[in-house]
Order: C-alpha cells, then sequence, then structure tokens
C-alpha cells in the first residue's frame, strides 16, 4: 500500500515538472494584456482565480503564447506535400501523377500513340435501319394509294376484260396517259419488290463477303436486271407478235401482261414489308412469291391462248411461243444475278 501511495505522488510530481518546464522554442511569450515577457504556462496560470475554468485557462495561454516551428528541413521535398514550407517549381507535378519515364528523354506524352483496345465487331447492316429503303418503300406506299384513287376504273375494267373471250380485231378503249403512268409507276414497283428480295436472299445465303462497299449497290443491280427483265420481255413480244399475229392482238396481249406485272407488285408489297420489319422468315416469303410467280404465268398462259391461238389450232405452237418468251426469259434472269453474286464474292 505504501509503494502504491509513493509511486502516485512520484507521477504528480512528474506532471507537475512538465507543466512547470516546457520545452524550449516550442512556445514564445509576447506582451499582451499587460503580462510579461518569458512568462511560462505555469506562471499564467498561477496568474489565474483559483476558480478559473478550464476555457478560461485555454484563453490565457492563447492570449500569452504563440506556436511557432522551428528547425525546419532543407531537404527537398521528394513526396510534393502540399506545404507552403517548401517551394516547388511551376511546372513541377505531384508525385501520383508522375510517370516512371518522366525522366526520360525519350518520353513525349504530348505526342498520340494511338487508341487503348481493341476493335469491336460491327454492327451487322440491317434493313429495317436503312433510311434510304424505308422512305423509298413509304413513298411508293404513298404514290400507290394516290394512284390507285384515280385509277380505280382501269383496273375494274382491266380485271373484267382479262377473262373475256374476245376476238383480236376487237377494239378496247384506250387507256389516258395518266393510267398509263401508273401502270409503268406500278411495274416499278413490281422491279423493286424482286431487287429487294433478291438482296435479302443474298445476305441469308451467301456467307462470303462481296466486294461492293455498299448494299445500294448491289440493290441497284438487281433492280437494272429486273427492269431489263421486263424491257426484254416487251420487245421480243413486239417483235415476234408483229411477225406472226396482228397488231390488234399484240395490244390487247401488251395490255393483259402489263396488269399482270402490275397487280404481281401490289400483292408482293406486304410481303417485302413484313420481311423487313416484322421478320417475317424469308422461307415463307420465298414460298409466296414462288406460287405468286406461278400463279401469275398460268394466267399469262391463259391469256395467250384467248389472244392468240383459240382460234387457230394451238397444238405444239403455244408451247414453243410460251417456253421461249416467258420461261426462258425467267430463267436467264435467275442464273444471271446468281453469276453477278459469284463474280462478286471475295476468294482468299
Amino acid at each position: 500500500m505504501k509503494g502504491m501511495l509513493l509511486r502516485a505522488d512520484s507521477l504528480h510530481n512528474a506532471r507537475q515538472s512538465a507543466v512547470a518546464e516546457p520545452s524550449a522554442g516550442h512556445w514564445e511569450g509576447h506582451n499582451t494584456d499587460g503580462t510579461a515577457a518569458g512568462l511560462t504556462p505555469k506562471q499564467v496560470l498561477q496568474q489565474l482565480p483559483k476558480d478559473a475554468t478550464p476555457a478560461q485557462q485555454d484563453s490565457a495561454i492563447q492570449a500569452n503564447f504563440s506556436p511557432t516551428r522551428e528547425h525546419l528541413s532543407t531537404r527537398p521535398d521528394t513526396l510534393r506535400m502540399p506545404f507552403d514550407s517548401v517551394k516547388t517549381s511551376k511546372d513541377a507535378k505531384p508525385f501520383f501523377e508522375e510517370s516512371f519515364f518522366d525522366r526520360d528523354s525519350m518520353y513525349h506524352p504530348e505526342l498520340s500513340g494511338g487508341l487503348y483496345g481493341v476493335a469491336g465487331d460491327p454492327v451487322p447492316y440491317n434493313m429495317r435501319g436503312d433510311t434510304l429503303i424505308t422512305c423509298l418503300l413509304l413513298a411508293c406506299f404513298i404514290l400507290g394509294i394516290i394512284s390507285f384513287s384515280h385509277s380505280r376504273n382501269l383496273i375494274s375494267r382491266q380485271a373484267k376484260n382479262f377473262f373475256r373471250f374476245s376476238s383480236g380485231n376487237t377494239t378496247t378503249e384506250n387507256e389516258t396517259t395518266s393510267e398509263l403512268r401508273f401502270q409503268l409507276f406500278l411495274v416499278f414497283v413490281t422491279c423493286l419488290q424482286f431487287s429487294l428480295l433478291a438482296f435479302f436472299y443474298v445476305e441469308e445465303t451467301v456467307s462470303e463477303p462481296l466486294i461492293l462497299k455498299s448494299h445500294y449497290t448491289l440493290i441497284a443491280i438487281f433492280l437494272a436486271l429486273s427492269s431489263g427483265y421486263y424491257l426484254f420481255k416487251t420487245a421480243a413480244y413486239t417483235f415476234v407478235s408483229g411477225v406472226f399475229f396482228n397488231m390488234a392482238s399484240n395490244r390487247l396481249w401488251l395490255k393483259s401482261q402489263l396488269f399482270v406485272i402490275s397487280i404481281l407488285g401490289v400483292v408482293l408489297f406486304p410481303a417485302v414489308v413484313l420481311l423487313i420489319y416484322f421478320n417475317l422468315p424469308l422461307h415463307t416469303v420465298l414460298i409466296y412469291t414462288t406460287a405468286l410467280v406461278v400463279l401469275a404465268k398460268i394466267l399469262s398462259f391463259y391469256k395467250c391462248y384467248v389472244t392468240f391461238f383459240r382460234n387457230n389450232s394451238p397444238g405444239l405452237q403455244i408451247f414453243l411461243y410460251f417456253c421461249t418468251l416467258e420461261i426462258v426469259p425467267l430463267l436467264a434472269l435467275v442464273g444471271g444475278m446468281m453469276m453477278i453474286v459469284d463474280s462478286l464474292k471475295i476468294n482468299y
């Protein structure tokens, strides 16, 4: 017990000596409030009343003493700490922004060294997001509706006359200029539908890349081939029918062909729209298109028989005539498209 009392007393004396003898150089007295310079903190506290609060004691110390820093290091600050005691150069960067190669003469961060990372896979072409194709189809639809509203009588009249038995000498009502333009516009729509379907078929079945830089070029090639196919058929029918038949029968046949091609483009338009914007399966559209083409050929065969061979004992002539001017050009069109696609492939 006596040892514990002695230890506590020695600890109290050590604290008193620490207060009485502060470290020299860390506190500097000054003449404020009439206090003489050179006083120690203990002497200042003894001048206070005995019931002074800790806050009053702290205020008295702060009023008589101010902290000072001595013996500052003169060595360079390698860490670039944000102290005012060591001034760094204007161009010096903080340590955490420095690079390992900053002091290398070959290091030039101001020069561009290229892009970081690797190039990603490009997004595949999708006709659904093609603005030009969308505007073209929308324009065809709007112009078709406007033209149809002004040419309804022409369509109904041609539909009635198509299945009517009439001789080649029978005169028919001629179409006006606006009605003829409407039919030619529908022929263009038909060629456009075939070119878009051919482009879709190539995109789905051909895995090799093509040398063409734009998808529009391939669509334009198919459009030119389809237009050339119908122009060749018209010229061939005009020449052959002008040799073997009279001009009235030839004119009636050409009008019926123009009507069949126009209706074919109208019924193909919904399938192409469903294929582009509603993900209709391609094989379903191909089956639908093949059925429409076969039906159009059957109607053409019927009209050919009614116009040219009904009164001329057809026999084998109608098959030769029809196959030469209908089947062979169609096969040539398909074969020409396939040859062009094969020649455009990139062979590694």
